[in-house]
């Protein structure tokens, strides 16, 4: 298994700010295809503006976002051309309301999204939005990349969070070509339940299954030392020397759609490293 079509999506034609040398890195590490799409966002809300001032106000925004998605596509097809990367890009529009949508739709016959961090002082509703799209509905495991952070080779140590769920393992699977290259790779198990069917051996049963596939394992219990799961695991990253975090995503429902929950998002908040998460 490996990764041989890598998805990004950008709304900005400044390209060196971007995620795009992240996501061409990684295209190139597995050898694959990268396409990106070109976004334009249509922000208009016509059913707040006065009767009649609609089809003006509508017709000036998707002039916009049309603008918009060109200037960024044509700023990726520059750069890449400069590359010897297979890759494609596409220029499109898509309504601020429905951008999740939107991206699941192109994203879906993808093996690895690269998207930069949905939140901090650069984060806005557009790349909340497009990760959120990416994971809960093309459903395609997503590698978040903060600004500055780098992929151009292997991580060497990798960290799994592990809470027995079906998203964390469902991540675990999709993150193997990663795990397998890895030199250590630690499971951390933070505060495991006392009463559980595993609690003898807490990632004991996934310690097995990675190790089958040739991973270099290890697990670490951790209790609670500080207020947030995500602070701990932050924390735990930093002294190991963590070049990649793997952690479940999970989410719930919102008027049909899935937003991030709280230990999830107040991870994607704090990183500071590449984190690989799956729903």
């Amino acid at each position: 298994m490996t990764y041989k079509s890598v998805f990004t999506v950008l709304t900005n034609p400044k390209l060196d700010s971007s995620v795009l040398p992240q996501a061409a890195d990684v295209a190139r590490l597995f050898e694959a295809h990268l396409e990106v799409l070109c976004l334009g966002i249509d922000t208009s809300q016509g059913g707040y503006y006065f009767a009649g001032a609609n089809a003006v106000i509508l017709q000036e925004t998707l002039s916009r976002a049309s603008a918009e998605a060109k200037a960024v596509d044509e700023a990726v097809r520059g750069w890449l051309d400069r590359t010897d990367l297979h890759w494609s890009s596409d220029a499109a529009m898509a309504q601020s309301g429905d951008l999740g949508r939107f991206v699941a739709g192109h994203g879906r016959f993808s093996d690895l999204a690269i998207l930069p961090q949905p939140y901090g002082e650069d984060g806005g509703f557009d790349q909340e939005a497009v990760i959120e799209g990416a994971l809960f509905g093309a459903q395609v495991p997503v590698l978040v990349m903060p600004e500055g952070a780098e992929l151009r080779s292997m991580p060497k140590r990798i960290a799994v969070a592990w809470n027995e769920s079906a998203e964390a393992l469902r991540t675990v699977r999709a993150a193997l070509p990663l795990l397998m290259a890895a030199e250590r790779v630690a499971v951390v198990v933070v505060d495991p339940p006392v009463h559980g069917p595993n609690r003898s051996d807490p990632g004991g049963l996934l310690s097995q299954y990675l190790a089958r596939h040739g991973v270099k394992v290890e697990i670490d219990i951790l209790s609670r030392s500080l207020p947030r799961v995500s602070d701990v695991l932050s924390r735990y990253c930093t002294d190991m020397g963590a070049d990649l975090l793997v952690m479940g995503a999970y989410g719930h429902s919102r008027f049909r759609e899935a937003i991030f929950g709280g230990a999830t998002r107040e991870m994607l908040e704090s990183a500071q490293l590449p984190v690989f998460m799956a729903h």
